[in-house]
């Protein structure tokens, strides 16, 4: 088998766990206590607009590992996307076909359904709530929260930082009602 068939392969979580695990033990070796996406809209902010505002008033080049943390995931992203593509397609879960087509979603073919998210949907009821709705609420509940679910969740957890527990338990209840609860009602409103 080839390198390049090993990459388009899913990786098992007994892989892909432990090399997102050892990012915790390298970040506290080379000195960093914070790791997260979100920060990074802070630190290209702070670096881009030198205004007067407290907030973006710091030492952003301290944080540049992180904007370049941010560069590899979009290039690796568009890598991935255009040359490595896993020529299966896409397995779900039949419980989770079943359950999305009794909301009328019908395309599995791809990372995200089609039915909702194709760029046509982007001035229609349903792009209202998933792009612009369904964004706020993430960019306002990571602010929010101080951080979002990989800072938290893999980082704080492991520092033994109570906020971190905390704002994770909340993100895995978050994510039930959404589920459960919220998005059946998003359904019948698009």
């Amino acid at each position: 088998m080839s390198f390049l068939e090993i990459i388009r392969q899913p990786w098992p979580w007994y892989v892909a766990g432990p090399l997102i695990g050892l990012t915790v033990p390298t970040l506290l070796l080379i000195g960093n206590k914070s790791f997260g996406i979100s920060s990074s809209l802070r630190h290209i902010c702070a670096a881009c607009l030198p205004l007067n505002i407290s907030y973006f008033n710091y030492n952003w080049k301290r944080e540049a590992w992180n904007l370049f943390f941010v560069t590899g995931i979009l290039l690796g992203g568009f890598l991935a996307t255009h040359f490595l593509q896993n020529p299966n397609q896409i397995e779900v879960a039949p419980a989770t076909v079943s359950a999305l087509k009794a909301f009328g979603i019908q395309d599995f073919s791809g990372l995200m359904p089609a039915d909702l998210f194709a760029p046509a949907n982007i001035f229609t009821r349903k792009g209202l709530f998933f792009f612009v709705i369904g964004g706020f609420l993430v960019g306002f509940g990571t602010r929010w929260a101080g951080g979002c679910t990989s800072g938290h969740s893999i980082m704080g957890i492991s520092n033994l930082q109570w906020p971190s527990l905390l704002a994770t338990i909340c993100f895995m209840i978050g994510g039930f009602v959404m589920t459960h609860l919220l998005l059946p009602l998003i359904f019948k409103l698009v």
